[in-house]
């Protein structure tokens, strides 16, 4: 399935300065391979290395946060717009 993935601009220096590119997969976990293979080094970004999504990086499908989905096997059919979202830390004094 095709999709369009909304690239954060922390992020922007693997796709090239890209804010949006194109990948494959019917499920999360097959586009961030898709998008490892056209833009290598981008999934240490969003994976950790147990292969799960890391603690302050929120993805996003059609609007849904995967967490309280399927998490990577969150079905991305086709056309589907995917946020990758680092969190905000901080706050106020």
């Amino acid at each position: 399935m095709a999709v369009t993935v909304r690239i954060p601009t922390i992020l922007r220096s693997y796709t090239g300065g890209a804010a949006e590119v194109a990948a494959e997969g019917s499920n999360l976990a097959e586009v961030i391979d898709a998008l490892e293979n056209s833009y290598p080094g981008i999934r240490a970004r969003v994976l950790d290395d147990s292969g799960k999504l890391r603690r302050f990086v929120n993805v996003y499908v059609n609007d849904d946060d995967v967490r309280f989905a399927e998490g990577l096997a969150t079905e991305t059919k086709d056309g589907a717009a995917i946020s990758i979202i680092p969190a905000v830390a901080g706050g106020c004094r």
